[in-house]
């Protein structure tokens, strides 16, 4: 199995997390972000959006980091992951819904405007507000559960763990959300958890 990646990618680290919690083994392929090989033909093959990461599996070939996440998840992590029950699965993709809309809006895209200069989408002000709306949502959730979806860690979990974990390199403190600086660290201590 080969990870295509761009090392300061949270999507890919998404993938990275599943895949050492779930201790598969597999190949790092870095993508120079300087040469922009994401987008040249050889990586649009893998992946026509031009994006990290790609997952290459024996010829089959995932990109998006959810689509990853259910893979690996579904074909090494079996239900404890993404459960196949309607409402549990249900549950978990709720969380990665949120993550691949105010936490991609809010937390992705602000972090990538303060770090590098280069606003996708609205402006540091708009970033924060849909931000407050993801973080709002997680602490309402996190006040009297462990987890964000179920009573376990799921793929809901690693999906939106990397951009709230660096909520303030955008400007975002966490402060005003303590079980979602709770969480993290109950993520960060899983058996297998992979380094940023």
């Amino acid at each position: 199995m080969k990870l295509y990646l761009l090392p300061p990618s949270g999507n890919a680290y998404k993938v990275r997390i599943l895949l050492s919690l779930l201790n598969v083994p597999y190949e790092k392929v870095v993508i120079d972000g300087s040469k922009q090989e994401n987008k040249q033909p050889a990586f649009l093959k893998l992946n026509p959006r031009g994006e990290v990461p790609v997952l290459e599996d024996d010829g089959t070939v995932i990109w998006d980091s959810a689509a990853c996440l259910a893979y690996v998840a579904r074909k090494h992590g079996g239900e404890q992951w993404l459960p196949g029950t309607p409402k549990e699965m249900a549950e978990v993709m709720q969380w990665i819904a949120l993550a691949a809309s105010e936490i991609q809006f809010g937390l992705q895209y602000g972090r990538r405007g303060v770090r590098q200069g280069r606003w996708t989408a609205g402006n540091l002000e708009q970033s924060q507000a849909i931000a407050r709306v993801a973080l709002n949502a997680m602490e309402g959730r996190l006040k009297n559960h462990k987890w964000l979806a179920l009573d376990r860690p799921t793929i809901a979990d690693i999906a939106c763990f990397p951009y709230v974990e660096t909520a303030p390199e955008g400007e975002v403190p966490l402060d005003p959300y303590p079980s979602v600086v709770a969480w993290i660290a109950r993520c960060k201590a899983l058996p297998g958890w992979a380094p940023r």
